[in-house]
Formats: structure tokens, sequence, C-alpha cells
């Protein structure tokens, strides 16, 4: 099997695995009236609604850097000055991983440092432009739990050389996150633990509410620079104490009213 049949059988395979079983999705196209014809299909890429047969079609992924105070200072920016800032993932970086499951994630290629990163991920059901912060709410559908993976030392070089360092962030599975557990069942998220363990041993321990921007004012702060749209999803930044996992450890990853997520690294 090639690596693309293999990630793809892969990427199916997970979403079937939560709720009802999935049948053949099909991505609609931007245009009115009869499909375009094309040279080669590419799959849509869809996040498993949790207890739910529907699926969310993911049209981006942003991340926002640095957003809490401690763990901007570990990594050598000042939280008192600087300005949110945001950074896209490919949409097929993600990898779902269903709660009470521990998931195979591959160790990628190229790198040396592997660094964890647990997260609050929201994703929208509407878009707008200039959104304020007391509207801001309003467009989020669902919260998941996630993992922004790392591969630090490719991360940090192209930080040196002043180049764009999607290498260390934009790569195959860099996005685990669990089934979208939607917000009119779990609320909004504004407080409550955040953690991630090691092969059982805490290594993140912060509350949300130690963001620097929270996620209305990261919705607000996005929307003056994207039309956000449907099918967007923000993995609203991490705590302090990130760090390193080789082949063979198992990461836990857990905040408050969500269903954990572990995933063992191979």
């Amino acid at each position: 099997m090639t690596d693309i049949n293999r990630r793809n059988a892969l990427h199916t395979a997970a979403t079937m695995t939560v709720g009802a079983a999935v049948g053949t999705i099909t991505a609609s196209c931007a245009t009115t009236g009869p499909s375009p014809k094309t040279p080669f299909a590419v799959n849509g890429t869809y996040i498993a609604m949790a207890n739910s047969d529907m699926v969310f079609p993911v049209r981006r992924i942003y991340c926002i850097g640095r957003n809490y105070r401690a763990h901007s200072i570990e990594m050598g920016s000042n939280p008192d000055r600087e300005p949110p800032f945001f950074f896209q993932k490919p949409t097929d970086a993600i990898q779902l991983v269903p709660p009470g499951e521990t998931v195979d994630h591959p160790y990628p290629t190229l790198t040396k440092n592997y660094h964890y990163e647990v997260e609050l991920v929201a994703a929208l059901a509407k878009g707008g432009r200039n959104v304020t912060s007391d509207q801001a709410l309003e467009l989020v559908y669902a919260y998941t739990v996630g993992l922004d993976m790392t591969r630090r030392d490719l991360q940090r070089a192209m930080g040196d050389e002043k180049k764009p360092w999607e290498i260390g962030k934009s790569f195959d599975r860099s996005a685990v996150l669990g089934p979208l557990q939607p917000s009119a069942k779990v609320g909004h998220f504004t407080q409550g633990a955040i953690w991630l363990k090691v092969n059982g041993q805490t290594k993140q321990n912060a509350n949300l509410n130690q963001m620097i921007w929270n996620v209305a004012e990261q919705i607000a702060n996005l929307s003056r620079a994207f039309e956000l749209m449907p099918g967007d999803i923000i993995y609203s930044g991490t705590p302090e104490n990130v760090g390193p996992v080789v082949k063979g450890d198992v990461m836990d990853a857990h905040i408050d009213g969500l269903p954990d997520i572990r995933v063992k690294v191979v």
C-alpha cells in the first residue's frame, strides 16, 4: 500500500470509529450547477461529532501562538506587549482520537525534538468579518481537546533564519483531536483545568482562564485579518512546560468538561 493510500485509509477508519458509521462522503464544490470535471479526486477532511452520525467539514485550521503568559515567556516572548498572532495547519493534518481508545501516533520524519502542546479547540458553524468579542461565541458550534504537535528543532531553526516555520507545525497528523462536543450541550469554556500527561506523569497543568486571549477574543482578532467561515477550527494555545516525546510514550490530554484523548507515539 502506498503512503498516500495508507493515509487515506487511516483517515477514513478514524472518521468512522465514533458514533454511527459514516457512509461515502463527497466534498461539495464551491460552484453552482453540475460538478466540474477533475483529473483526480481529493478527499475532504471531516471531524466526527460525538454521539451523532453527522461529521463536521473542515475548511481551515487556525492556531494561536503563545497564548498563555508562562508559555509565552518560556518561548522567549513578552506577553505584556505582544499582540495575538496566528498560523495555519493544512486540513489533512487532522488525526482523530476517539475517547476511550489509545490511537497510534507516528513519530514524524526529520525531527529529533518532537513536542506536545495540549489545547482547547473551537469549531465554527458561522462566519463573519470584524466580529466583536460579544458576538464571537455565537459562531462556535462545538469544542474538543486537541494536541498541536510540533517539530520543535525545525521550528526553531527556521525562526533563527527568519524563515516561515510551517515545516515545524504543518505536517501530517500534527493536529490531533477528539470528536466534537456541541456547545449547546457542553457550554462555552472560559475556565477549567487543562493538562497533559506523558506515561502517567503530569507535564502541563494550567487553567483555561490563564489564556491571554480567550476564545471570544481570538475569534474577534482573527476576523479582522480573515473572513471566518463555517468549517473553520481554532486551536487556542497551550500552557507552559511543553516538551519532547519519543517512540513508546503515551500522552493523555484533558480539559474539564470534555472527554480525554490518548495517543501512543510509534
